[in-house]
């Protein structure tokens, strides 16, 4: 079983752990026949969740988008308190494009963990991502070389304000929903 262990850990990192995905490729009866533990298996989730933590970056979305994959399979409070922490100190003076994108995952995240997690954590993220969003909507649209608008679906500042009034409206929700 221990030369099958990388390829099963290729699986699961593959598909986020997620065992209805893997069925869908075709994978899953592999994958189970490895007999993999859940302790394996959590071992592997930290792997994933500590590696693309350190991969943040606003220059490229992907580990950010990657850390949301897996908080859709391991709903992890460490997820959400790393992007508040890489946030707070590196998101706001970057565009408005990663300001938006960086506030979008966070609520996605929020969504994902809030029933495990602290009011303290939650209410760091939703500071964290309502800053983001009011800094986007009272300052000038900023738009760094290699983003574009239109990678989120915007034509203009309008745009992009009106889909970060949106999202202030979900945080509200979100807050309202746990009175």
């Amino acid at each position: 079983m221990e030369d099958h262990l990388p390829i099963a850990k290729r699986l699961f990192a593959e598909y986020y752990g997620n065992y209805f995905q893997m069925s869908r490729a075709g994978y899953y009866e592999t994958y189970k026949g490895y007999e993999i533990t859940k302790e394996q298996e959590t071992k592997w989730y930290e792997e994933l969740i500590a590696k693309n933590v350190g991969e943040l970056s606003i220059r490229n979305g992907d580990a950010l988008a990657e850390l949301v994959s897996i908080a859709k399979n391991k709903p992890d409070n460490l997820i959400l308190h790393h992007v508040i922490t890489f946030a707070d100190r590196h998101v706001m003076s970057s565009d408005s494009i990663v300001k938006l994108m960086y506030a979008e995952n966070i609520i996605a995240i929020v969504k994902l963990v809030r029933n495990d997690a602290e009011t303290e954590l939650l209410h760091r993220a939703f500071k964290a991502a309502a800053d983001l969003l009011d800094d986007i909507m009272t300052k000038p649209l900023i738009v760094d070389p290699g983003h574009e608008l239109q990678s989120l679906g915007l034509k203009d500042k309008r745009g992009l304000n009106l889909r970060a009034a949106k999202s202030i409206d979900m945080i509200k929700e979100l807050l309202a929903s746990d009175q």
